[in-house]
């Protein structure tokens, strides 16, 4: 389809956009309408914003940062912007991922269509089988190191699309609100939180690590979602001449490998014991460490597995208690589990994919123990009686296996 304007964006691509970012999310940016607000004018708002960008008028606001807390300290800044810079950002977006999923490395796992963290962790446990040492990479603050003028080089040697690099020169240089009201000029890096950044994020690392592992250390393989990187040596020195080289690397393209959080890790199992080396990493919400297992024979061994992590059942313990179960006495059992259970089941489809006996184990009795609270709160004749509520708990539970996603993922594991 045709305009008469002097860019090729047409409304149709604008309404496209709108129909992918209306799914992930209601935050306001700094104007302060949120996704409802946006959708009580639609079709003007749609309407105004094809117009701006297909007559290349289109000036990105500034990106709203709201920082979020670390379960191991520290915050992560994030990046919101508007709901019709989203959409913008979607149109650039469905132009060129096309072009850049024709050169991703089929190691890339983060943020692209049919890849996702469970299959990144599945070729990684492969591959701790096969290779005895691990490098755990960790980039410091990569989303807001990006180096501008590398990124825009690499955006220009893969698009013939002008406006898409004007919008992208764009973005990458509009400022940030900060939390205290003053806006912060950019000069390097891309929001974390925008629509844009994960592809750009992409595009950046093919060039300076998966290009450059393909050609400088072939025999070495990885994965990589988006900033989180596992190498696989069959060394120790393997490991630490990799790290040398490649603290080089990222020096060169701007990048800093964190000095705390990159580390080098034995595989250790069963078959495998002998150095005294760190033995735990976490990928993508999963620690992988040596792990009591049974075989198909029935045989117990010690095994290198992933299972949830520390960090990841902290921060579901922190979830759990802000939504304050023993304060909500004015709802039912069936109502809290409404509550509950959306929940719950996202954390168990993620989670459980990896040796649910350590979430079974560490999660599925905090939430139980959430729950007896809650009863000890709704009923006077439970009131400080701890082990009086646990019983009856254990009675529902036994009646309506159904009622909590999770008390019928455990059923479902006893009795397989």
């Amino acid at each position: 389809m045709t305009t008469d304007k002097p860019l090729p964006i047409t409304k149709v691509m604008v309404w496209k956009a709108y129909q992918q970012v209306k799914r992930n999310g209601q935050a306001a940016g700094v104007d302060g309408q949120s996704l409802d607000d946006f959708n009580k004018d639609l079709e003007n708002n749609l309407y105004k914003l094809w117009n701006r960008m297909a007559s290349g008028s289109y000036l990105p606001p500034p990106v709203r940062r709201v920082e979020i807390p670390k379960s191991g300290g520290g915050v992560r800044p994030l990046g919101i912007p508007t709901v019709a810079d989203r959409i913008a950002q979607m149109v650039v977006k469905q132009v060129l991922e096309p072009e850049l999923e024709l050169i991703f490395d089929q190691d890339s796992y983060g943020y692209r269509p049919g890849k996702s963290a469970h299959q990144a962790v599945e070729v990684c446990r492969q591959r701790c089988w096969r290779s005895n040492w691990v490098l755990d990479l960790d980039i410091k603050g990569f989303f807001d190191a990006i180096d501008h003028d590398l990124l825009m080089r690499a955006i220009k040697a893969h698009t013939s699309e002008r406006w898409v690099v004007l919008y992208l020169q764009r973005w990458l240089q509009a400022p940030v609100l900060l939390p205290d009201g003053t806006l912060h000029p950019r000069d390097r890096g891309t929001p974390q939180g925008g629509v844009i950044s994960p592809l750009l994020a992409n595009l950046f690392l093919h060039y300076a690590f998966d290009v450059w592992m393909r050609r400088s250390h072939p025999a070495i393989a990885f994965e990589r979602y988006a900033d989180d990187v596992i190498c696989h040596c069959h060394s120790e020195k393997e490991a630490r001449r990799l790290l040398e080289a490649l603290q080089d690397r990222f020096a060169s393209c701007g990048l800093q490998l964190h000095p705390q959080k990159t580390q080098v890790v034995y595989c250790r199992d069963s078959n495998r014991r002998a150095p005294l080396a760190d033995v735990t990493f976490t990928f993508l919400g999963f620690a992988f460490r040596p792990r009591v297992s049974r075989n198909s024979r029935g045989v117990i061994y010690t095994g290198f597995l992933p299972a949830v992590s520390p960090q990841a059942l902290q921060r579901m313990r922190e979830r759990i208690r802000s939504i304050g179960l023993p304060s909500l006495v004015y709802l039912s059992l069936e109502e809290i589990a409404k509550v509950l259970n959306p929940v719950i089941r996202g954390w168990i489809q993620y989670y459980g994919r990896f040796y649910r006996t350590e979430l079974i184990r560490k999660l599925y009795r905090y939430l139980d123990d959430r729950i007896a609270a809650w009863l000890r709160q709704k009923y006077k004749r439970l009131r400080g009686r701890r082990l009086q509520s646990w019983r009856v708990l254990a009675r529902i539970r036994s009646g309506h296996r159904d009622l909590f996603a999770h008390w019928r993922r455990v059923s479902e594991v006893a009795c397989g």
